[in-house]
């Protein structure tokens, strides 16, 4: 768990805002929010192909942005608790980024 909200708005910052792929990594959370999925569905609902997806679990996963459950194919993801608790600052960044604050023509 982080210790100070401001290190997690940094992370979160840096894994949307920062890198290449921010978009997509923002309608993971998004999806992963409403249910738990696995890389599949998640390719499907998001129309990105599915090594795509793969990849940006594991970035997430890695910044306990998300979290996993089973192995292979079937693996679930869900939201981490901290970023189940800092959902609404989520939202304000990810707001922001859609408004044009971020830098443009992210993937």
């Amino acid at each position: 768990m982080y210790a100070r909200p401001q290190g997690f708005k940094y992370l979160l910052g840096w894994i949307i805002g920062g890198l290449r792929g921010g978009v997509t990594r923002i309608q993971i959370i998004t999806a992963l929010k409403d249910r738990p999925q696995n890389a599949n569905q998640l390719a499907t609902l998001i129309r990105k192909d599915y090594r795509t997806i793969r990849h940006h679990l594991k970035v997430l996963e890695k910044n306990r942005i998300v979290t996993s459950a089973g192995d292979g194919y079937g693996t679930t993801y869900f939201l981490s608790p901290e970023m189940e608790e800092n959902y609404a600052l989520f939202e304000e960044m990810f707001r922001k980024i859609l408004e044009g604050g971020g830098r443009k023509n992210r993937r």
